[in-house]
């Protein structure tokens, strides 16, 4: 072991997002959540410039739609498990 203190890691999110930065249907539903957040928070600051709130936007709408459609997703295994199926069903 060093003699050096260990930086904690990096909250799951943040790793996810820094993997690939562009690849969002990589993400799990929590990380684009919490990611999404980050920027609804960021922009509600007003801090940032023009072109970055620009693509923060664009990130956060490209983050929304993913968690739809993996909202979408979980949706039609309850009700597949509701109506009598089983997930193997739904592959």
């Amino acid at each position: 072991m060093s003699d050096t203190p260990s930086q904690p890691k990096a909250p799951v999110a943040a790793r996810a997002a820094k993997a690939d930065p562009n690849d969002v249907a990589a993400l799990s539903f929590e990380a684009a959540l919490a990611e999404l957040d980050g920027i609804v928070k960021k922009l509600e600051g007003g801090q940032a410039k023009l072109e970055e709130a620009i693509a923060d936007y664009e990130r956060g709408a490209a983050l929304r739609r993913h968690c739809e459609a993996k909202l979408a997703e979980a949706e039609q295994k309850v009700q597949a498990i509701v109506a009598g199926g089983t997930l193997r069903d739904l592959t």
